[in-house]
């Protein structure tokens, strides 16, 4: 009887461990890296990550307020091309800059003469693509600062601010400093993918504005020829990035904050490794059938 008992006891099945699929692994070991990442930054690090397929997100302190630096210009940029939707902006205008008492940082027109003329959409492109300070705040001055943060709240975004203008030292003295949150940044970026109240051209239009080749530590850990859309932002202690990567089969959003920074450098790595680490996963999953197997053309 009691040989029998043992033999019952070693016939009772195991308990089975649950199955996950490779995508769900996959996604387990990219919130490992992103932790990862976090640990070894000596700063503070916020993320928000978006499968567009799936609506998957990974996050991290994404309701808590970061320093946005430029990448506070993807507001102006949707607020301008809305006004150009409602009839009260015409891109195409074209609007002589004055020459004096222009402001230094980012940007090329600081540098131009008093007699150079351009649209608003080329000082768009200015913003976007060289982080032009002065073609900011020309942009900011005429589609207004109250404006572009109405528009925000309209689009359920209160917690992004735009304060000040581009270089006003004294305003950021003061604590008016243009913040967001890693989770309203990233719902941004998807907006502005969607082309959001925009009519398809215009959606279309300003995604080409937002995605002109520009230095992005986020690129850096991409490959060429890979569809874009981000604008980054720097400070000192500060750096930052919201970008959408169109990846065919698997495109996705992310923002990526750094403040507090013991070392300037050390934000950038983190970003650019953040941006590699994504990118790896879902290249994987876009070209991997549900069993992670994948077949590449050779």
């Amino acid at each position: 009887m009691k040989s029998w008992s043992i033999l019952l006891a070693f016939s009772l099945p195991l308990a089975a461990a649950p199955i996950s699929t490779p995508e769900a692994v996959l996604w387990q070991k990219l919130e490992a890296r992103v932790a990862l990442v976090d640990q070894g930054l000596d700063g503070v690090l916020g993320v928000a990550v978006v499968d567009l397929n799936t609506g998957a997100r990974i996050v991290l302190r994404g309701d808590q307020p970061f320093p946005q630096a430029s990448s506070i210009k993807l507001a102006i940029l949707y607020e301008a091309w809305r006004q150009a939707a409602e009839g009260r902006l015409d891109l195409a205008a074209v609007t002589t800059p004055p020459a004096a008492h222009r402001v230094g940082g980012a940007g090329v027109l600081k540098a131009l003469g008093g007699k150079v003329s351009l649209t608003w959409r080329d000082l768009a492109v200015l913003m976007m693509g060289w982080s032009d300070n002065e073609a900011t705040n020309l942009l900011i001055d005429r589609v207004g600062l109250d404006s572009v943060n109405a528009r925000l709240d309209g689009l359920g975004l209160p917690a992004t601010r735009l304060r000040r203008r581009m270089m006003d030292l004294d305003a950021a003295r003061q604590g008016r400093e243009n913040v967001s949150t890693p989770a309203e940044m990233a719902r941004l970026m998807e907006l502005l993918r969607a082309g959001h109240d925009l009519s398809p051209a215009a959606g279309s239009d300003l995604l080409a504005v937002a995605s002109v080749d520009k230095d992005s530590w986020f690129r850096d850990g991409l490959p060429p020829g890979l569809r874009v859309v981000d604008k980054p932002g720097a400070l000192e202690g500060v750096r930052c990035v919201t970008a959408f990567v169109d990846l065919p089969g698997r495109p996705y959003v992310a923002a990526l904050m750094t403040t507090a920074l013991r070392r300037d450098a050390d934000g950038e790595a983190a970003i650019r490794d953040l941006s590699r680490a994504l990118f790896e996963t879902f290249d994987r999953l876009a070209r991997s059938s549900e069993l992670g197997r994948v077949i590449s053309e050779r």
